[in-house]
């Protein structure tokens, strides 16, 4: 296997990048860790990410501007890409457009390019959602249909990034293109899943329920997906290896729970659980999302029940792994119980340390 001298990973300041930079410094030989970001990556804890700030340069860029990647991959000369940027849910389509779509087709096109021939590999991060329609997934395996319709306009923008990344594979000579599929992400770092789960207990939303509770759903350890991009970089790395380039992989914790199962567990590390459930079913629920969407239009406010929201909820959302296990020798290090009781922590120390900058404010 070709040594992994030096690793760029795009959008490395958001939630998943810091991952992304703690499993690549782990390696041995460690690589050279560069990030490419709008922002400069957040002060991370060491008591949930081992590597030193010190080690990683950051460089400021714009990936919907071919120049920009140009100077960047100049400076850096990575002979690994890895493409996590993207925005965050909710947001409006042109952003998921400008990003992920026009963004992924510049890096792309730059990286192909003759000058730029000592980068060898590039793993993309999409979406386990690019094959959701909000019909039920069960076990379902990279042989699955790409939809030609989507529910929104993140996982429209992520299939077609995917696309993008995928068909480069082997474009140029030596060039080598993989994608991941990762779904329902949580850990230290999360601002949306665990936080929006800790919201319905300060709501006193805990006692209702979206559908009956028999839909299982893949939620998945943040540090297992970058360990997962580590696993794919070394194998498009790896000439022996003809099995991992031009493909797409689920990547999941391989423990399917039904879904409530996930919030409750959470609320019960707060030491609460609910004394009665009140179900909604799901097609009120549905009606109630259509409502809230229309005032949404009207009012010109986000809405965040959705329609999108309920069919997700409510449907069975789980994934066949094998591909992964089998090909990129993957296996989720850490089990789900560990990854909700590392991010309760992580929850726990953000507060701490809010809590100890306002003390010196008001001093």
């Amino acid at each position: 296997m070709a040594p992994l001298n030096t690793v760029l990973i795009i959008g490395g300041s958001g939630f998943l990048g810091g991952h992304l930079v703690d499993q690549f410094s782990k390696l041995s030989p460690t690589p050279a860790i560069h990030i490419l970001d709008i922002r400069p990556p957040p002060p991370l804890s060491p008591k949930f990410y081992s590597f030193n700030p010190d080690d990683i340069v950051f460089h400021k860029g714009d990936i919907t501007d071919p120049e920009s990647i140009r100077e960047i991959f100049r400076e850096v000369k990575p002979d690994v890409v890895v493409h996590s940027a993207s925005p965050v849910h909710g947001l409006g389509k042109g952003i998921y457009f400008k990003v992920n779509v026009e963004g992924t087709r510049a890096i792309v096109d730059v990286a192909l390019e003759d000058e730029f021939a000592g980068i060898k590999a590039l793993v993309y991060t999409s979406s386990a959602s690019v094959i959701y329609t909000g019909a039920d997934l069960r076990n379902a395996d990279e042989t699955y249909p790409i939809p030609k319709v989507h529910m929104d306009a993140y996982n429209e923008t992520k299939v077609l990034g995917e696309e993008i990344a995928l068909e480069a594979n082997g474009k140029r000579p030596g060039f080598k293109t993989c994608s991941l599929r990762p779904s329902g992400l949580f850990g230290p770092g999360d601002r949306q899943l665990v936080p929006g789960m800790l919201d319905v207990l300060k709501t006193n939303g805990t006692l209702f329920q979206l559908g009956n509770n028999e839909n299982l759903f893949d939620f998945t350890y943040i540090g297992n997906v970058a360990h997962a991009h580590v696993l794919a970089a070394q194998k498009l790395l790896d000439d022996s290896v003809t099995n991992v380039a031009g493909e797409a992989f689920f990547i999941t914790n391989n423990t399917p729970v039904y879904f409530f199962t996930m919030p409750r567990t959470i609320w019960a590390h707060r030491g609460y659980v609910p004394k009665f459930i009140i179900p909604m079913p799901r097609g009120l629920g549905m009606t109630l999302a259509s409502l809230a969407e229309v005032y949404g239009k009207l009012s010109g406010r986000p809405v965040l029940f959705t329609r999108f929201r309920v069919a997700f909820t409510c449907a069975n959302r789980y994934f066949n792994i094998n591909k992964a296990i089998s090909r990129l020798g993957y296996q989720p290090p850490v089990d789900l119980e560990a990854g909700v009781i590392k991010t309760l922590e992580w929850i726990d120390d953000e507060a701490e340390k809010a809590k100890t900058l306002s003390e010196k404010k008001d001093e």
